[in-house]
């Protein structure tokens, strides 16, 4: 990956749907050649998917969750990443080893989503904090 990669998915994270011709306007080059950029960015796995983000008026939250020693964080992933207001999940390093990005109507249904979590066996135990404000680099 090169600095013309970096660019161009740096305006595609700001905005997945802008046209190739602009992309191509705005870092120097042919369409063309930004469509074959993107192609390839695909195909080598760089670019996993392309999505929506939205601003819903929902509340949003990372909820960071501690796991046993012995546990499969895939697995565990997995199953968190099927509920339907979590819109990311990360395995992380440190006190912490899954995160869930949330997307709920209320805080009662952030609440509720923990209180899911912390029912779990392989959870030890949870931290919140609401998303005050977000923007896409």
């Amino acid at each position: 990956m090169d600095d013309l990669d970096r660019e161009i998915l740096s305006l595609l994270r700001r905005d997945a749907r802008t046209p190739y011709t602009e992309i191509a306007d705005e870092v120097g080059t042919s369409e063309g050649t930004v469509r074959n950029r993107v192609e390839q960015l695909i195909e080598d796995g760089t670019i996993e998917r392309f999505t929506v983000a939205t601003r819903t008026g929902n509340v949003k939250a990372m909820i960071e969750i501690a796991v046993d020693v012995d546990v499969d964080h895939n697995a565990l992933a997995d199953t968190f990443v099927e509920w339907a207001e979590v819109d990311f999940v990360w395995e992380v390093s440190g006190e912490d080893d899954v995160v869930l990005i949330v997307d709920c109507a209320d805080t009662s249904e952030v609440n509720e989503l923990i209180t899911r979590a912390r029912e779990r066996d392989e959870v030890m135990g949870t931290k919140t904090r609401l998303i005050l404000e977000e923007r896409v680099g």
